[in-house]
């Protein structure tokens, strides 16, 4: 009886730690709104003409995506990449995924559903569950990000500190409910249900996760400067950051002809939030106790609105012009 009073406490006490976020870092900005984060990069708003399209009407000139066929097979939110589009879109991933290889991140190929164990390990559950699409049935999960089954690859092992760091890169499709999401900032590409991006995770030694924050910072910014896309970074202060991260910064891509920006991605340091959950350590020498290594992750990069980007800022009289790198992917320069 005080053997199951025990276990019964336990599992209540473990369901309530779920619940509590994450510290935030001690350079994380004090503030509530998303007015109140620091740009930690400015960048620049250039001006297009007045004659300008946002990328919802351009896609429509141009036959790059299909909103209304998406709603036609599966509901709001689902676009249906076409042609050049479709071509553009795997050109974005074929690029982002062959940077990451270069810098050292093994690919890997996830699962696009998760168990409960996975989606609470890396902090989805509970904290995020209405915005998750769940596979009742089987008690399973699409992925919101690769992030959820990458990270959770190493969960409940003892890796030695020689393996670290572990770099580890994923495409996949993404699913989020958005519950809530209307009006003008979501027309278009500017929030949907199902995207594609690419996932750079870490997994790291304590003393090494904040410059290898700084390191897939640069890499991130690295790949916007390759496409020639006009961005900023923010560092998010404490009521704009996500329930698992110690420190994120957000990257924007300027709209120009929606003259705002866009996030495109977001690279966080969750230190040992993630790793606790997931009883994921390593162990430094033989005589060292066992510690818990820190979790790394960012986007590098979310396409459906790095695709309108690239429509907006690369809008001429005479089509969309293709950024110089993707062109080898492509195996065409305009849009049009």
């Amino acid at each position: 009886m005080i053997e199951e009073d025990l276990k019964s406490a336990e599992e209540q006490l473990t369901e309530q730690l779920y619940l509590v976020p994450n510290i935030p870092h001690d350079s994380v900005p004090v503030g509530i709104t998303p007015e109140d984060n620091e740009i930690f990069r400015p960048g620049p708003e250039p001006e297009l003409d007045e004659s300008a399209l946002p990328h919802w009407e351009l896609a429509a000139k141009y036959k790059v995506f299909d909103l209304e066929l998406g709603v036609k097979l599966t509901g709001a939110g689902f676009p249906v990449y076409r042609g050049k589009g479709a071509k553009l879109e795997r050109a974005l991933i074929n690029f982002f995924l062959d940077e990451a290889s270069a810098a050292g991140y093994e690919e890997i190929i996830p699962p696009l559903m998760v168990n409960e164990d996975s989606a609470r390990g890396t902090g989805q559950l509970p904290d995020k569950e209405a915005q998750m699409y769940h596979v009742t049935l089987d008690n399973l999960y699409l992925i919101p990000t690769a992030e959820v089954p990458v990270t959770n690859i190493y969960r409940d092992q003892i890796l030695d500190a020689s393996e670290l760091p572990i770099k580890m890169t994923a495409y996949t499709p993404c699913f989020r409910r958005e519950a809530g999401s209307y009006g003008a900032h979501v027309r278009g590409l500017n929030r949907v249900h199902q995207f594609d991006k690419i996932e750079i995770v870490q997994i790291v030694h304590p003393d090494k996760s904040y410059d290898t924050l700084m390191e897939m910072l640069e890499h991130v910014a690295g790949l916007l400067n390759k496409l020639g896309l006009p961005f900023r970074i923010l560092r998010l202060c404490g009521g704009d950051m996500g329930f698992t991260s110690a420190l994120t910064f957000d990257f924007e891509v300027w709209s120009a002809a929606q003259k705002r920006w866009l996030e495109v991605s977001s690279v966080s340091n969750f230190e040992t939030f993630q790793s606790n959950r997931m009883k994921m350590r390593f162990r430094e020498g033989r005589d060292k106790d066992i510690q818990l290594v820190h979790t790394l992750n960012g986007s590098a990069l979310a396409l459906a609105r790095i695709v309108a980007s690239i429509l907006e800022n690369n809008q001429t009289p005479e089509g969309i012009v293709i950024p110089e790198v993707l062109r080898k992917y492509t195996g065409f320069d305009l849009i049009n």
